[in-house]
């Protein structure tokens, strides 16, 4: 396959413009990037030709992936078959055409990905530049895409992460019941169903506050009947943020983190308290033991995935709050070695596009 070309230096669009905005060209540049988040065959992609063609003052613009369909914004060109110039920007990753009509290849990772075509008296050099802006939407999309997938994959691992101990443990406390404590027994069961059912059952991406503190209250339930008198729980929440909504599974692996870390390896008995409150127009929900903590170094470690393998989804729930809210939200994790660990999380009690 032939390399690909050296890029020119670039020329700023506004010369190909009639109208020399700089803040009309930037919002046009920006605009052109976000309808591109779903690649050249999304649905973005016929409004990104229109704000490019603009942009550029050209009479026709055109958009092509490597199927060689053309997205055309304003006229196309007259008396000018398109095919021709497209198959052999596709099939040689080189610039072809003359004004004016010129076309020039679109790449994303250094790999072709389709081509631009502009129809008017537009310099080469500009069309060029545009190409290489919108390469570099391509390539964003798609680092986007990656990411979301990876994100999603490590979610349903979460969601498939029930400790074979843990579940061992739980049965083995139920099944002693049986004779001696039947109707124990009986709660203890259906609170281990609904543990499995909320953690393994296929839900949306988002659920409230309320069902995350009943999944809460169940796996406690059963710690409980594991670890006796050695677990002490205290469980506190507002009733207005109850209805809050939150990404799914994002409570539970802290009160697991907060029992396997800080409760079990005490030789007396542990303190696990979890609450929730409005402050402001937030919700912040903290999950705190007394158990012997971590160094804060130790704690960036693990929000950064690179900690205790044990420490369980903490860096994925980290993850996933930065990416529905925004890089200011995510956990925090107050602690110090001998002095317990709290971990916060605060989310918005009203975000747009995040429903239960």
């Amino acid at each position: 396959m032939p390399s690909r070309p050296a890029r020119l230096d670039r020329v700023p669009f506004a010369r190909a413009r009639t109208e020399t905005d700089p803040t009309a060209t930037l919002v046009a540049a920006r605009t052109v990037t976000e309808r591109l988040k779903d690649g050249l065959s999304g649905p973005g992609c016929r409004i990104a030709a229109r704000r490019l063609r603009r942009l550029l003052g050209a009479r026709g613009l055109a958009m092509a992936d490597l199927s060689g369909a053309p997205v055309w914004a304003g006229r196309p060109a007259e008396h000018a078959d398109t095919a021709p110039l497209l198959d052999a920007v596709l099939r040689t990753e080189t610039a072809a055409g003359r004004p004016p009509l010129v076309a020039s290849p679109l790449y994303a990772n250094d790999e072709l990905a389709g081509a631009l075509v502009v129809y008017g008296e537009v310099p080469a050099s500009a069309v060029r530049e545009a190409a290489a802006l919108v390469s570099s939407a391509l390539e964003r999309a798609r680092l986007e895409a990656t990411a979301e997938r990876a994100a999603q994959a490590e979610f349903r691992a979460l969601r498939a992460e029930i400790s074979p101990h843990f579940v061992y443990n739980a049965l083995t406390v139920i099944a002693s019941l049986a004779r001696s404590d039947p109707d124990r027994a009986q709660d203890l069961m259906l609170d281990f169903a609904d543990y499995t059912r909320y953690s393994l059952a296929s839900h949306g991406d988002y659920t409230t506050v309320s069902d995350e503190f009943h999944a809460i209250e169940t796996y406690l339930a059963l710690q409980r009947a594991l670890l006796g008198d050695r677990l002490r729980v205290q469980v506190r929440v507002a009733p207005e943020v109850l209805g809050v909504a939150v990404p799914y599974l994002v409570l539970q692996p802290l009160v697991e983190n907060a029992i396997r870390h800080g409760v079990e390896p005490r030789a007396g008995a542990g303190r696990v308290l979890v609450s929730g409150e409005a402050e402001g127009n937030d919700c912040v929900i903290s999950v705190e033991d007394d158990g012997q903590g971590m160094p804060p170094q130790t704690a960036r470690e693990v929000l950064a995935g690179r900690g205790d393998p044990d420490s369980v989804g903490l860096a994925n729930v980290d993850r996933r709050l930065r990416h529905v809210y925004g890089p200011w939200y995510g956990l925090v994790v107050e602690t110090a070695e001998g002095a317990g660990t709290r971990v916060v999380v605060r989310v918005p009690r009203f975000q747009p596009g995040v429903l239960p």
